[in-house]
This record gives structure tokens, C-alpha cells and sequence, in this order.
């Protein structure tokens, strides 16, 4: 049975792995900025090459899969048009008559923010899957520390992205943070990341308070202290006492 499931998770991985490498070969073919392309791409190729390496001793869920392969599809279309430039509002008008801009009021190419609110709304779920079989946590941490790691890595990215065009300089460089002239565009980001992991782990939550009939018992449970016993400096001398 549980190799029947691993075989089932396993094809299922291949299939989203091989539609992401389609979408790939096709938008690696011109894109708009070639550099730009290779710096959009350089993480997210040690990610795949990552999910891939440990699938065998650490498998996820169908529903990771399905939510990681959702947020690197939008990325690959990012990374191939730049994202400042992705033509959704071109799109959108050839099928409804009106751009998205327009009824939505909005001034600025909004892609980025998307996949940022993505970020978090998609991948939110993944980490707390993490967080549950690896460090094992219970009740509000399950919910509080995918929330948490959104956040600090959505500003650790806003770091990467500094350093990156503060590097490049010149038009690679303002290609690859995709400002579009918003001084508040990192923090608009990171709360568009932190709002939709935000709304990730509220509707997880609903979801387990309806399923678990020991959600409340747990969620009590893991607010307890466990060790009433203070560390900092009464640890080191307890190790010291030990040697």
C-alpha cells in the first residue's frame, strides 16, 4: 500500500515536473532580457533540483506539489517578460474589450505583487507540512512558524534583490528589482507575501477546528511550558556542571 502511494505521488511529481519543463524550454526561448532570465532562474533551478533530490526520503503531499508547481509556473512567465513587463492588461483587453488596469484603477504593472501575495498564499502550506514532520510541532506553531519563515525570507529576498542590483547596476539591475519607480515596493511585497500566507494558514486552520476533534486540546497543549526551567546562563552552568 504505502509503495502503491509512493508510485502514485511519484508519476504525479513527474507530470507537474514535466508541464514546469515545457513551460521552461518554451519561455527560455527570447525572453525579453537574457540576463535577467538567468538571474530570475539561478534559485529557482537549486529549488527543483533540491524537491527533486530529497523526494524519496522526504515526499510531500499532492497538494504542496500542486501549490509549489502553481507559484513557479507564474514565476516562469515573470522571469521570461521581466516582471514589470508581463502584458496581462494586453491580454485581458484582447479577450474582454477593457484592460485589467482600467477597471481595477490601477497605474503600474501589478505581476510582481501577485506572485509576491502568491509567495505566501502558495507556499505557506508546504512550509507548515515541513515544520509538522520535521520539527515535529503542534497547535499554534504549526500555524504560527509558516507564517513566520514567509515572512523573514520574503525580506531576505528583498535583500537579495538589493544586493543584486546595487551588483549589476545599470538596467539588469532595475530590470531585476522591478521597483517601477515605487519607493515602497519591497515593503508592499512583504506584506502581500505575509498577508497571503496569512490567509493560507487561517483557512488551514478553520479546516483542522472542523476536522480534529482534539484541534482545541492541541492548540492548549502546544501554549504550555514544557521546561518551566529558565536556560541562558543557569544552561551553561548546568553543561558545566556535566563536564
Amino acid at each position: 500500500m504505502k509503495s502503491k502511494t509512493f508510485n502514485s505521488r511519484k508519476k504525479y511529481l513527474l507530470i507537474l515536473g514535466a508541464i514546469l519543463f515545457i513551460e521552461f524550454i518554451v519561455l527560455a526561448v527570447n525572453p525579453y532580457d537574457r540576463r535577467d532570465w538567468l538571474l530570475e532562474n539561478f534559485l529557482v533551478l537549486i529549488f527543483i533540483g533540491f524537491l527533486f533530490k530529497t523526494y524519496k526520503k522526504f515526499p510531500l503531499s499532492k497538494i504542496s506539489y500542486t501549490l509549489i508547481f502553481v507559484f513557479l509556473f507564474l514565476h516562469e512567465i515573470g522571469a521570461h517578460y521581466t516582471y514589470s513587463l508581463v502584458p496581462y492588461d494586453s491580454f485581458f483587453e484582447s479577450v474582454f474589450g477593457r484592460t485589467l488596469n482600467s477597471i481595477l484603477g490601477w497605474e503600474r504593472n501589478n505581476f510582481d505583487r501577485l506572485v509576491h501575495f502568491s509567495y505566501g498564499l502558495l507556499l505557506a502550506y508546504p512550509l507548515r507540512e515541513m515544520f509538522l514532520r520535521i520539527a515535529d510541532v503542534k497547535g499554534f506553531w504549526g500555524y504560527f512558524l509558516p507564517l513566520d519563515i514567509t515572512m523573514s525570507t520574503s525580506m531576505i529576498y528583498e535583500l537579495i534583490e538589493w544586493t543584486a542590483a546595487e551588483f549589476f547596476g545599470g538596467e539588469l539591475g532595475a530590470a531585476y528589482l522591478g521597483t517601477q519607480g515605487d519607493v515602497w515596493d519591497a515593503h508592499k511585497d512583504m506584506l502581500l507575501a505575509s498577508t497571503g500566507a496569512l490567509i493560507t494558514m487561517a483557512i488551514t486552520l478553520l479546516i483542522n477546528s472542523y476536522l480534529k476533534r482534539d484541534f482545541t486540546k492541541e492548540w492548549i497543549q502546544s501554549l504550555k511550558v514544557k521546561h518551566p526551567e529558565p536556560l541562558g546562563e543557569e544552561e551553561i552552568k548546568h553543561i558545566l556542571k556535566k563536564k
